[in-house]
């Protein structure tokens, strides 16, 4: 019995090993995100130009699996279509991304902007004719290509590290956006062997070769192309791909929260006026 009861503390302290030396890990700092506040709105313009980062420098490594073409399309998308009326010529123009005032959805296959997103990728798939593997343009309809066909070729191709999928990045990791800001801006400039120093990933040495580098991409919109820039931007686009829909919760969740303390102060006046007459 004294034997067992060793045993399994022994496997207990095993297990609860890299707990522990997971916490040396320093904690990120609070950044200033659009959408942190209980009333925050994505910053649509960085949700472009992080995706854009996506594309050109994580996309090489890391797959978002949950992620469809489409999406980026749809209502609460970066790349939603509006045809807004010019008061100037009264004319309908096409707007990317929500309007401030007006304007009308148009449909995700209707979408010329997503459409060439999508087609710029080469998907393999199998050839309805032949029954082989081929490659075509992508369609709206498919998830984000996959850098790697699976496990063993990624882990191959990375000195057998596995770059994680991004879908749900900012969820599955705690301190969430503020980790992957800390993260990816980081980074000392110190090696051991294959490994990069960076205090904020447990252990303090991270597989991954600091990603982003300064002018890497360029933006269009003038925007700074700055490493902690592009940290910031690639950071609020993947908060979107991991809860698309949170400011339609939060506007939710503040039409509930008025509609129940109007009803608390009726059912005090209600309390109030049933039990004037009575003595308590």
């Amino acid at each position: 019995m004294l034997r067992a009861l060793t045993l399994a503390a022994a496997l207990v302290v095993a297990s609860a090993a890299p707990a522990f030396a997971a916490g040396d890990a320093e904690h990120p700092h609070d950044h200033p995100f659009s959408f942190d506040s209980p009333v925050g709105t994505y910053d649509m313009g960085a949700v472009q130009r992080g995706f854009q980062v996506y594309q050109q420098v994580c996309s090489t490594c890391h797959a978002m699996d949950h992620l469809a073409y489409r999406h980026l399309g749809e209502r609460n998308g970066p790349f939603a279509l509006y045809m807004v009326r010019n008061h100037e010529t009264g004319e309908l123009e096409p707007h990317v991304g929500r309007p401030e005032h007006g304007g009308t959805f148009v449909d995700v296959t209707e979408n010329q902007y997503v459409r060439a997103i999508a087609a710029g990728v080469t998907i393999s798939d199998v050839d309805p004719n032949s029954g082989q593997l081929a490659d075509r343009p992508g369609r709206i309809s498919d998830h984000f290509r996959r850098p790697f066909p699976n496990e063993i070729a990624a882990r191959a191709s990375n000195g057998g590290a596995y770059p994680v999928d991004l879908s749900v990045i900012t969820s599955a990791r705690h301190g969430g956006a503020d980790y992957i800001t800390a993260l990816l801006t980081g980074y000392t400039g110190e090696t051991r062997g294959t490994l990069y120093e960076n205090p904020y990933f447990p252990g303090h040495y991270i597989a991954m070769p600091p990603p982003l580098t300064e002018g890497a991409v360029a933006y269009a919109d003038g925007t700074p192309t700055t490493v902690e820039q592009y940290a910031e931007d690639v950071t609020t686009f993947l908060q979107w791909a991991a809860d698309p829909h949170m400011e339609e919760r939060k506007r939710t969740g503040i039409v509930v929260l008025a509609f129940l303390l109007i009803l608390a102060g009726l059912l005090y006046i209600s309390y109030k006026h049933v039990w004037r007459d009575e003595s308590h």
